[in-house]
């Protein structure tokens, strides 16, 4: 039986926000080096400017980004061992945290479909 996809049952907003949280710490600037047990602290989001911000090589709707500035949302996903909230400055995402599939990514992470020369 493959595994079940949201096994935390995590919500829209929870996957969201952990989405986004992953996708800082693929960000030069905006995560320190893992730590010994592998989780890594993110920080810095950028400031949204009109109706989006860009994140890394993406760039993401001001609207997909509501948990970030939500303190219940970091709260599950501390409760659920993703993790260590430390809002609303920077998150320490456990080594789960980082390589939980949250399935939204594609949806809220834009990218360009052509390459840079």
């Amino acid at each position: 039986m493959p595994p079940k996809s949201n096994p935390l049952n995590l919500n829209p907003l929870q996957l969201r926000t952990l989405t986004l949280l992953q996708q800082l710490a693929r960000t030069p600037g905006n995560a320190a080096a893992p730590d010994g047990d592998g989780a890594v602290l993110v920080g810095n989001a950028p400031p949204a400017h009109g109706d989006h911000f860009h994140l890394g090589d993406a760039v993401v709707r001001a609207a997909d980004a509501t948990g970030l500035q939500n303190p219940a949302a970091w709260l599950a996903l501390q409760r659920k061992g993703l993790i260590v909230s430390r809002f609303p400055d920077a998150a320490l995402l456990t080594p789960v945290g980082l390589a939980y599939d949250t399935g939204p990514a594609q949806a809220i992470l834009h990218r360009a479909d052509h390459a840079e020369h």
